[in-house]
């Protein structure tokens, strides 16, 4: 069976075709990066309004790059939330229509189980049980999966995510959107001269909380001279703390649950550093950790799709009414 997958949850469009048998057949992605960074971040309404431009183009695209037809076509997964409603609406919308015009079912899909799921597009899935730590822009939770749709959360960021904290810290360091990769880029430039302290580390518990350590940011740039090597230094410090407060969250939770397998995906697990500092903790604890490729890190349609065809096979289908949740938790799956 072909699964087309479509991710229109924020500012990128993703399409893409998953096969039951040969897997992944292609995948293609258009970014707003360059559009929304004149302002400083995404708006919505301008988000929404290129979905429309590009979704149809870039499915016919992707039919035509991958030689399949329509009639291939047995089901359309879509993002129907989190996200942004405008952009959701689009994905939605088009999917049900693509699905009315096709005859075929559709497969509402939460964006943070297509993420969850990423790592099971590679030669080497991780195994269930395991405990998947999901860090993007609007999210930091650690969850136990113990299969498809079971799903056990276990702690979450409190105030801003691991992604949120990463661009606010960017913007007030003078860093251009998008700002989590530009303070990354930073940070290689930067000298061990600052601490940043660990957030609810020292106190029991898997709940996460980063809006301290922005304002420890931005209360150390203040008083610094603010060359470019203090915000270098900072930018070093921001993530060296943020790497060893999700590193110290895993170990734990890891030590808590008995479970040795970490899955790590988002955006923000794209981070080298973030990447080595959990390695690193899991072969200590003689664990395997599994990350997506880079590309399946941010958002994609091939994660949509993979996450739609385990629903399917669940069979788990969509009526014909257009659904958009902005705001849908994990643990309402």
């Amino acid at each position: 069976m072909y699964i087309l997958g479509i991710e229109t949850s924020c500012d990128e469009t993703g399409v893409a075709i998953y096969h039951s048998e040969r897997g992944l057949i292609h995948h293609l992605l258009f970014s707003q990066i360059d559009m929304h960074s004149e302002y400083g971040g995404v708006v919505p309404e301008l988000a929404s309004r290129d979905h429309i431009r590009k979704l149809i183009p870039l499915i016919k695209q992707l039919l035509h790059e991958s030689n399949t037809l329509q009639t291939d076509i047995t089901a359309i997964a879509y993002t129907a939330g989190p996200g942004l409603m405008g952009a959701l609406l689009v994905g939605a919308a088009t999917a049900q229509s693509l699905a009315f015009a096709w005859q075929v079912p559709t497969i509402a899909v939460h964006h943070m189980e297509g993420h969850l799921l990423a790592p099971m597009l590679e030669d080497n899935p991780p195994k269930f049980p395991f405990v998947a730590l999901l860090i993007s822009g609007g999210h930091t939770l650690l969850v136990k999966v113990s299969s498809i749709g079971q799903y056990e959360l276990l702690g979450e960021s409190l105030d801003d995510a691991a992604g949120e904290a990463f661009d606010k810290t960017a913007k007030l360091l003078g860093l251009n959107y998008p700002g989590g990769a530009k303070l990354s880029e930073l940070a290689k430039l930067g000298q061990l001269r600052f601490r940043f302290p660990r957030p609810m580390t020292d106190r029991p518990g898997l709940d996460f909380s980063f809006s301290g350590l922005k304002t420890f940011a931005l209360t150390t740039f203040q008083k610094s001279e603010k060359t470019n090597q203090d915000k270098a230094d900072i930018a070093l410090a921001f993530q060296d703390a943020v790497a060893d407060t999700l590193a110290i969250k895993c170990r734990r939770v890891l030590q808590q649950t008995g479970l040795t397998t970490l899955v790590v995906a988002g955006g923000v697990s794209a981070n080298i550093k973030i990447r080595s500092t959990l390695t690193e903790m899991i072969e200590k604890e003689n664990g395997a950790i599994y990350f997506p490729r880079p590309e399946f890190c941010t958002d994609n349609g091939a994660m949509i799709a993979y996450a739609g065809y385990q629903r399917f096979l669940l069979g788990q289908t969509q009526g014909l009414e257009i659904f958009a949740k902005p705001r849908w938790l994990m643990i309402d799956l």
